[in-house]
């Protein structure tokens, strides 16, 4: 059978169909009852039951993974990168008390693999079941000569749902309240242009590569999944946020890109100063290798990674141990890492 036109030139819309067949069946686990339609139609359905809420206000965030992708690359790994862009998404709406609906996910790439498209999409599936999140549609686009061969970028967007009375925005922080940090299971997704050049270019080591302070290989080290903080998030306010009553949790930050330095102050008002103190928690190994190989500087690494906390939380100063503990019996590791003072608006790691 002769190839057709498109297909000579690169795009085959047949082999996409075939391979988008089991979109469905992949995407089972992720139905919520308020999704209508089916997967594969022009736009998304999602019927937002109203009834649950007094004001509801829609909370949305579009994220990609960055250069963490050449590593999924080089390893030829692809059942990671999925379940990085959802948890991302998830805990960047999380912070405002959000919980997720559904998600969306745009694929683009020179060539498609069915087998590389497959563990990708099998790794969103599975973060969105995991955050009982919706994946209700996407776009996979073909686009030859575009990519390098190989490759591939991703991007999601997120939707979810908070009571407008249980919106968090960090006003209600002041002087005294306790900073918590959950622990980052590695770099999650920021940071990769730089350890990349540290280990692949200044070190001249291999994916494979095993390193004895990691106790891993350094390709396996660094596609650790991006922890999700939403169903611990969600927890928390539903069990020290109560309605009518003082709240416990004040404020939250994803540690994403910008490090401490940048992100907590996007929820400090203008004059108080978060107060991050070194040693309070436990830096895992790849941090300290990066900072000893690169001759990184303490600023530096506390600006560009997240040291080992993903997540930080303020939290009114009678209830952190209560809030800490409740943390740990939800299976994360957490510790008190600083407090509120007074200020201009801004992180001091001391």
């Amino acid at each position: 059978m002769k190839q057709k036109a498109y297909a000579a030139a690169g795009v085959d819309i047949d082999l996409g169909n075939r391979v988008k067949a089991s979109l469905p069946k992949l995407l089972a686990a992720t139905h919520r009852r308020e999704v209508l339609g089916k997967v594969g139609g022009f736009g998304g359905l999602f019927a937002l039951d109203t009834r649950k809420y007094r004001q509801p206000v829609l909370v949305s965030s579009v994220d990609g993974v960055g250069t963490k992708l050449k590593i999924a690359f080089a390893m030829n790994r692809h059942d990671t990168i999925g379940q990085d862009l959802v948890n991302h998404c998830v805990n960047d709406i999380a912070v405002l008390g959000a919980e997720p609906l559904f998600f969306l996910d745009y694929l683009g790439t020179g060539s498609l693999e069915p087998r590389v498209f497959t563990e990708i999409i099998k790794g969103f599936a599975l973060a969105c079941a995991q955050n009982r999140c919706a994946l209700i549609g996407g776009e996979t686009a073909q686009m030859p000569g575009f990519y390098q061969p190989g490759e591939y970028d991703v991007s999601g967007t997120i939707v979810g749902v908070v009571e407008k009375s249980a919106m968090l925005d960090g006003r209600g922080v002041k002087p005294g309240d306790a900073v918590i940090g959950l622990a980052s299971s590695g770099l999650h997704t920021n940071g990769y242009s730089l350890a990349r050049k540290i280990f692949f270019e200044q070190l001249r080591l291999k994916p494979a590569s095993y390193v004895k302070e990691l106790d891993n290989t350094l390709g396996d080290e660094l596609l650790k999944v991006h922890v999700s903080y939403g169903p611990v998030v969600q927890a928390l306010l539903k069990k020290f946020n109560r309605p009518g009553q003082p709240r416990a949790i004040k404020a939250f930050a994803h540690i994403t890109g910008g490090g401490f330095v940048d992100n907590i102050p996007r929820v400090l008002p203008p004059h108080c100063d978060a107060v991050i103190r070194k040693g309070a928690w436990e830096v895992l190994p790849i941090f300290r290798l990066l900072a000893e190989a690169g001759k990184v500087p303490d600023e530096e690494m506390y600006q560009v990674f997240n040291m080992g906390v993903g997540m930080v939380a303020m939290v009114a100063p009678g209830q952190a141990d209560a809030v800490l503990r409740f943390i740990q019996r939800h299976g994360h590791r957490a510790w008190l890492i600083g407090e509120i003072v007074k200020g201009r608006g801004v992180t001091r790691v001391i």
